[in-house]
């Protein structure tokens, strides 16, 4: 079998509900999420050993990374568990709440599923089982997502009328440490955009709030400032994804994006132009 290859795209946050911590000690939650057009790339090809290798970040190489996690999930309880190296193209900024280890667990869940002979529909167990996004970036596009993550509406229509310019301040969050926060604060709502502020096409989901939002600024007053600053160069409102701090604003165009990229502070740890994709982690064609 020769290299595959798989695109792992990036998931925003376009709103985010969190409800209190549950009997499980998870918090349910309710959100618009949406793929876009920045894509890590997962490549695995059959091997003598397992080996994982990694460009572009200094990220564990071990069974703590969740490539592995997803092909142990694939590999328990099966007799059929051949050896694989994979090589990691990281592009998605890491802890910047845009899901990118997830989606690089959504693609090796392809890549190794492939390899084994089993398709979409017997992975969706084992993405459930690796983390709460994995569901979501297996399947992609636009939809609400429930529960902990892993309950994925149907696919919703998404006119393409808008363009997105994301923004990553210089600073990590970690996702427990931002919920943790939130339940500290006494469970806050987030701020709220609404009405024209909307791209038309998203305008009948309603109104768009991440309510980890204030739990995120209270561990990293910066990223309030980085909001604000963005908001002036922008001139027009600035939403956070997921539990920070990257941050994004829906321009009209690709050139009016490109302007606004042209206009994100130097001081960014990252920042690109984005487009919304109708798809999550995608195989495409043989390495040559």
């Amino acid at each position: 079998m020769p290299a595959r290859r798989a695109l792992a795209p990036a998931k925003l946050n376009l709103s985010l509900h969190v409800q209190s911590v549950d009997s499980s000690g998870l918090h349910p939650v309710r959100g618009l999420t949406l793929s876009i057009s920045r894509n890590d790339i997962l490549v695995m090809e059959p091997a003598e050993s397992d080996h994982l290798e990694i460009h572009g970040a200094d990220l564990p190489t071990g069974d703590e990374n969740l490539v592995w996690k997803a092909v142990s999930a694939l590999r328990r309880g099966q007799t059929d568990r051949p050896p694989a190296r994979f090589e990691l193209w990281k592009r998605i900024p890491v802890a910047a709440g845009l899901a990118g280890g997830s989606s690089d667990a959504a693609a090796a869940l392809l890549l190794y599923g492939n390899l084994t002979g089993r398709d979409r529909a017997h992975l969706t167990r084992p993405a459930v089982e690796i983390g709460a996004d994995v569901s979501f970036c297996l399947r992609g596009g636009l939809r609400w997502i429930g529960g902990y993550g892993e309950q994925i509406g149907d696919r919703l229509d998404r006119d393409g009328d808008f363009v997105l310019v994301v923004a990553v301040p210089p600073f990590m969050l970690e996702t427990a440490r931002v919920y943790s926060a939130w339940d500290r604060l006494g469970e806050p709502k987030g701020r709220t955009v609404a009405g024209t502020a909307i791209p038309p096409g998203l305008r009948r989901h309603g109104r768009l709030v991440n309510d980890l939002y204030p739990a995120a600024t209270s561990i990293e007053p910066d990223l309030d400032d980085w909001r604000v600053e963005l908001e002036r160069r922008w001139d027009r409102p600035v939403l956070m994804s997921g539990s920070g701090p990257s941050l994004y604003a829906f321009f009209t165009d690709r050139a009016e994006a490109e302007e606004g990229l042209e206009l994100v502070p130097e001081e960014a740890r990252d920042a690109f132009v984005a487009l919304s994709q109708d798809h999550g982690a995608l195989l495409v064609e043989d390495r040559s």
